[in-house]
């Protein structure tokens, strides 16, 4: 063991710090502090260190809520005050921008911030009946291990989904199958509280009671998944399968499967959509595309505003959902959704879409490089884009503004997941 003094934070919310010219990344240290550390790994170029004692605190140091931290591998930053954690991030955007992208926006947006605590409404724990402790666990991984969390609460799901840390276990334990239950999915929707358990084997007659028992005693709705995503089947109580969330400013519905990706973040993704809207400066009239449209978590917000839209994804099963939802809320001669893989447009294909004259960009964490390059063919004159990794935002917008001649108006932080590393973010560019 050894001291240093952390200079920084790095992507993944760990400290930085120099010895004999090497770097070190040090799991639970903050900006500012001097720490004694313990090396668990050495690399030529680097070292990962965990912190063992701080002998000077940073002012921004705070006391973790979950008793879980830093075995849990959940949350990386509950050490670090919340406002804290998004500076950091921050300049974590920045950084990107920087070094990677070697682009500046005009203008740094203030962060869209939400709910700090129980903000959670997906999730997926693991579960795992460990025969050494004669019980099942539920919960996280470890951080840096395949192991399950000994977990009783978590503070960043709901507390009502919390609460069910304990119960799972005993239900789990009391299931002929609990050594093939693998994995249990969360997802809150406006009415409902829905649990998928993976399931490698068949649930005798007497699982299958314990489940509904389950399910009754404490509000949910089970589901089951015996095999890949398609089979996942509302098993207690019978009815409607999807779940639903709202955008109340926009006086939408919309309808998922519980295996659709939908935002873990209901709060805050209501701002972050407000906000995209903003940038976009949505006109009457105007045709829109919205790239990577999902379920249509944009696209009907920009067809309230009386916009044409065209959604592309590359699932088809979003797009019908999609469509499904235009219906639902009486949008559908506003919007058309197509199926179409984005990562592997060419400026041909772009054309024969239309011209656009505002377009939208939500990808997964890959980016949309094909798609930044298409958009040269026939660019509109406006773009908002919205990342969940500022590496590939970085990339993409060095392309826009380097290739394409668009202008890197504005640029954000979203704060999606509090006391996490991860980093979302939405930046505008204009021609």
């Amino acid at each position: 063991m050894f001291t240093a003094d952390i200079e920084s934070l790095d992507h993944e919310g760990r400290g930085v710090t120099h010895v004999d010219g090497k770097v070190v990344f040090v799991e639970g240290a903050l900006t500012g502090e001097r720490v004694e550390l313990e090396t668990y790994r050495r690399k030529p170029s680097y070292e990962l260190a965990r912190t063992r004692a701080v002998l000077r605190t940073s002012p921004s140091r705070t006391q973790p809520r979950c008793q879980s931290f830093g075995v849990c591998g959940g949350c990386a930053m509950q050490h670090l005050e919340p406002r804290a954690q998004v500076a950091a991030k921050q300049r974590v955007l920045e950084d990107n921008f920087a070094h990677l992208g070697q682009v500046r926006p005009e203008t740094m947006l203030a962060p869209i911030l939400g709910p700090a605590w129980g903000y959670r409404l997906r999730a997926r724990f693991s579960s795992r009946y460990v025969h050494k402790r004669g019980t099942a666990l539920v919960g996280f991984r470890e951080r840096r291990h395949s192991f399950v969390a000994d977990m009783q609460a978590c503070e960043v799901v709901p507390p009502q989904i919390s609460a069910l840390l304990m119960p799972l276990r005993s239900l789990v334990n009391s299931l002929s199958i609990r050594e093939r239950v693998p994995q249990i999915e969360l997802a809150v929707g406006a009415d409902r509280v829905a649990l998928a358990f993976r399931v490698l084997g068949t649930p005798s007659d007497i699982d299958e009671t314990r489940l509904r028992e389950f399910a009754d005693r404490h509000g949910v709705h089970v589901y089951l998944q015996p095999a890949g995503p398609d089979t996942v089947a509302l098993f207690h109580p019978s009815g409607d399968e999807l779940l639903s969330y709202t955008l109340p400013d926009f006086d939408l519905e919309f309808r998922f499967a519980l295996t659709d990706f939908t935002q873990v973040n209901h709060q805050t993704n209501r701002v972050l959509v407000r906000r995209a809207l903003s940038l976009l400066e949505v006109g009457a009239g105007e045709r829109i595309g919205d790239l990577f449209c999902g379920i249509g978590n944009f696209s009907l917000p920009i067809a309230r505003y009386g916009a044409r839209v065209l959604g592309l994804e590359g699932s088809g099963t979003l797009i019908e959902r999609a469509r499904s939802n235009a219906r639902h809320n009486s949008l559908e001669s506003a919007c058309d959704f197509r199926q179409a893989d984005l990562f592997k447009i060419d400026g041909q294909q772009w054309r024969d879409l239309g011209h656009f004259d505002k377009v939208l960009i939500d990808p997964p964490r890959d980016g949309a490089i094909e798609v930044v390059k298409a958009i040269a063919s026939d660019p509109p004159a406006r773009v908002v884009y919205v990342s969940c990794n500022p590496a590939t935002l970085a990339r993409d917008a060095a392309i826009m503004v380097h290739s394409n001649n668009y202008s890197l108006r504005a640029a954000g932080v979203v704060n999606m997941f509090p006391h996490t590393s991860h980093v979302e973010s939405i930046a505008v560019f204009e021609k």
